[in-house]
């Protein structure tokens, strides 16, 4: 029998139910809403949740397709899923909570007692500190960014490799490959022994379709290779980076990008130029190096040192 918040599920049932984090400023319970899928056999523990990030949605597209795909009589081990950790900002598509103006996944492991952000990260960090893995899925908010995804925990740590090796497996093509911020799930959990990624799938305005299929693909290669479904997966080969270069407008106006995402670029390669209204170019902005082009801002109109894009960099193959 497993149990999570109001769900309860036996081997070979799955269940729906809420997971408490609080209340609301009007006295009523606010709760995440939670999936169990226990399988008939015994096996691993595979931890997914979505929407840490308040508007970033294409996690919560690969809940959705994914979970109705998992038979529980065909499934060993158990799946437990968070399909919304970020409840306060996705009720206004907001990327941070507004509550407390925090983003959610800098708060880990949390504090049961702690701000609203913290409240949430504590419970769900509880309910996937037993897990054997788990995948945390994210987009690049709003900006247009390549499918790709995070490995967090940094190269000198213990669960470093299987990380990596759980990245392949999920298979986007792409990995950055560098330590994340303090209070990042995909930092925390592998000190408690779980190997963890943060598969940042695109960036889009609600949700992107491609994106989505390449996340449900890459939690089904995941479910797979770890034998909680039967089968065999091979992954490619990924292109990993290891860090980022960013670059801001020198100037205001309009961006007139020179690179498409998931370009080569070599150093003096144009990425962008800044024109006024009328078509006149104000500034040119040139590549550092060598590295691909990985991420970009949506809306073309900028101000003087507002983000831009990034290439990444110490570009390998594994």
């Amino acid at each position: 029998m497993t149990t999570l918040g109001t769900a309860t599920a036996a081997p070979g049932e799955q269940a729906v139910g809420r997971l408490p984090v609080g209340e609301a400023r009007d006295g009523t319970e606010v709760s995440l809403p939670v999936c169990l899928i226990n399988g008939e056999r015994d096996g691993k523990t595979l931890y997914i949740q979505a929407v840490s990030d308040g508007d970033e949605l294409n996690g919560l597209g690969v809940v959705q397709r994914l979970v109705p795909r998992i038979n529980p009589a065909e499934l060993a081990g158990e799946i437990i899923v968070v399909g919304i950790v970020n409840w306060y900002g996705f009720q206004v598509a907001e990327h941070r909570n507004p509550i407390d103006d925090t983003k959610v996944n800098r708060t880990y492991p949390g504090d049961e007692n702690g701000t609203a952000s913290e409240r949430i990260a504590e419970a769900t960090f509880s309910a996937a500190v037993g897990a054997d893995l788990a995948l945390d899925l994210h987009q690049g908010s709003t900006s247009r960014m390549i499918n790709e995804v995070r490995v967090r925990c940094g190269r000198r740590h213990r669960l470093h490799r299987e990380c990596l090796e759980l990245a392949k497996t999920f298979d986007c093509g792409y990995v950055l490959d560098q330590k994340g911020p303090d209070g990042q799930l995909a930092r925390a959990l592998p000190d408690e022994g779980v190997p963890t990624i943060d598969p940042e799938l695109g960036g889009a305005v609600g949700w992107d379709e491609e994106s989505i299929r390449l996340g449900v693909r890459g939690a089904m290669n995941v479910l797979t290779a770890y034998d909680f479904l039967d089968g065999t997966v091979t992954a490619s080969e990924q292109t990993r980076a290891g860090g980022f270069d960013q670059y801001g407008a020198p100037a205001g106006g309009l961006v007139d990008f020179h690179a498409e995402l998931g370009d080569e670029v070599t150093r003096g390669d144009t990425l962008f130029e800044v024109t006024t209204p009328f078509g006149n170019v104000k500034e040119t902005v040139t590549a550092d190096g060598s590295g691909l082009f990985w991420r970009s801002r949506r809306l073309p109109q900028v101000a003087t040192g507002e983000y831009v894009c990034s290439v990444g960099t110490d570009i390998d193959q594994y």
